[in-house]
C-alpha cells in the first residue's frame, strides 16, 4: 500500500544538502532534521515525480511504500535548475540557472545559452565553456564543497561523460572521487564499493540514473517502456535499501517529474507569438520570451489573448513579485521579459528552432503536481 503523502511538505529539493551536511558533522543547517551519520549516499533518480509512483504503485512497490515524505522540486521543474538547487541548497533566484535555457549577457553581447549542455544558442550549438566559465554563471559554492573543506571524503558515480561537463563544473564543483557508472548493476557496484571498505573519514556519496527521465522523454510516462524502467529502478531501491552497509544514510529523490504531451502550441509557426520577440528561450512548458525594446507590454498581451486556456502569460516584474524563481530579485535579467507557464498537456513548441525536443512526448518544467511533487526517501 502507497504510503506516498497526499500534498507536499514545505520543504524543497534545495533543503536536502543541508540536511545531509548537517547529518554528517558539518556546521549548517538541518532543516529536514536528519539523524547524524558517518556515511551517506543520496541516489537522485532522474524524472521519478511522486504522482507517478503513486499511480503506478503496483509496478514500484517498494518506493511508493518507502516514500513517506513528498517535497517540491522547485520552479522550475527541469534538471539543470534542479541539480544546482540541490548542490548549492538554494532557488534558482539566488543561483542563476533559471531554465533549460535562458539569455546572458557579456562584452560580446547577448545570447541565448543552455546550461544542460553548456552551448550557444541551443541545445546543439557551439561550447559555451570559454565565454561563460562555469564558475562565473554559478557562483555559489556547492554544498559538496564545503564538505570536502570539512574532511568528507565526497565520491560521484554517474555517466564518465558528466564529470567534466559544465554543468557539473558549475553546480557540484567539488572535485571528489570520480566512478564512471551508467547502468543500475554499475551504479549498485560502484556505490557499494566505495562504502564497503572501513574509513575513519565521513564519506558522502552522489549516484545519477538519467534513465527513466530519458525513456519518459521519448516514449512518454506511463509508456510500457517507461513502467519497465520504474520497474528496474524499483527493484534497484529495494536491493540498496539492504545493500548498503550498517550505519550508512540512504536518500532517494529525483529532480522533477513529468507530464505526457496533448496539445501542441508550436511557436515558430505563430507569427503574433513572435512579434515584437528577439529570442525565446526556456522550454516547453515554460517559455521566457525577450522583446524588442518597447514592445515587452504588448507581447505580454498578445501571448496572455493566444494562449488562454493553454498557459499562464506573466510579465517579468509579476514572475518577481510572485517569487515565482524564489525569494529575492537575483538573476532577475536572465528571465524573460514574458513567461508563460503550460497547463495541463500543452506543450510550447519550437518544431524549427528545436526539432528533437519538440519531437519528444514527456516533457516537465512547469508547476503541476506532477511535475512539482518529487519523493524522499530516508532510510
Amino acid at each position: 500500500m502507497s504510503a506516498i503523502p497526499s500534498s507536499p511538505s514545505n520543504h524543497s529539493l534545495a533543503d536536502i544538502m543541508p540536511s545531509l551536511a548537517a547529518g554528517l558533522g558539518s556546521p549548517g543547517p538541518n532543516p529536514l532534521a536528519l539523524e547524524p551519520s558517518s556515511d551517506a549516499v543520496l541516489f537522485l533518480i532522474d524524472g521519478m515525480g511522486a504522482e507517478l509512483i503513486r499511480q503506478h504503485a503496483d509496478v514500484a512497490p517498494t518506493l511508493a511504500a518507502m516514500t513517506s515524505r513528498m517535497i517540491s522540486a522547485g520552479f522550475p521543474s527541469t534538471t539543470a535548475t534542479s541539480l544546482t538547487s540541490l548542490s548549492v541548497g538554494a532557488p534558482c533566484s539566488r543561483h542563476g540557472i533559471v531554465g533549460y535555457s535562458f539569455r546572458l549577457s557579456d562584452d560580446d553581447g547577448t545570447t541565448a545559452f543552455n546550461p544542460l549542455r553548456w552551448t550557444l544558442g541551443s541545445a546543439g550549438g557551439p561550447s559555451a565553456m570559454d565565454r561563460f566559465p562555469p564558475r562565473s554563471v554559478q557562483q555559489l559554492p556547492s554544498l559538496l564543497e564545503i564538505l570536502a573543506d570539512d574532511g568528507v571524503e565526497v565520491t560521484y558515480v554517474m555517466r564518465g561523460d558528466f564529470r567534466e561537463s559544465g554543468l557539473t563544473r558549475a553546480a557540484f564543483r567539488a572535485p571528489g572521487i570520480f566512478r564512471p557508472a551508467s547502468s543500475l548493476d554499475e551504479i549498485a557496484r560502484e556505490v557499494t564499493d566505495a562504502l564497503s571498505r572501513p574509513s575513519r573519514a565521513r564519506r558522502f556519496v552522489y549516484a545519477y540514473f538519467g534513465d527513466l527521465d530519458l525513456i519518459g522523454h521519448i516514449h512518454a510516462p506511463g509508456s510500457p517502456q517507461w513502467l519497465e524502467s520504474l520497474r528496474e529502478v524499483d527493484a534497484f531501491i529495494a536491493a540498496m535499501a539492504t545493500d548498503l552497509p550498517p550505519g550508512c544514510r540512504m536518500l532517494v529523490t529525483a529532480d522533477h517529474g513529468m507530464i505526457a504531451s496533448e496539445t501542441i502550441v508550436d511557436i515558430d509557426s505563430r507569427p503574433d507569438l513572435l512579434a515584437g520577440v528577439d529570442t525565446v528561450a526556456g522550454e516547453a512548458r515554460v517559455r521566457h520570451a525577450y522583446t524588442l525594446p518597447g514592445a515587452a507590454a504588448e507581447v505580454a498581451m498578445t501571448w496572455a489573448t493566444a494562449l488562454d486556456g493553454l498557459a499562464r502569460v506573466l510579465t517579468r516584474e509579476q514572475a518577481l513579485d510572485e517569487q515565482l524563481f524564489g525569494p529575492g530579485r537575483g538573476h532577475a535579467d536572465r528571465l524573460g521579459d514574458v513567461i508563460a507557464i503550460a497547463t495541463g498537456g500543452v506543450v510550447l513548441a519550437r518544431t524549427t528552432n528545436e526539432e528533437l525536443e519538440s519531437s519528444l512526448l514527456g516533457h516537465h518544467g512547469a508547476n503541476t503536481a506532477a511535475e512539482q511533487h518529487i519523493p524522499l526517501i530516508v532510510r
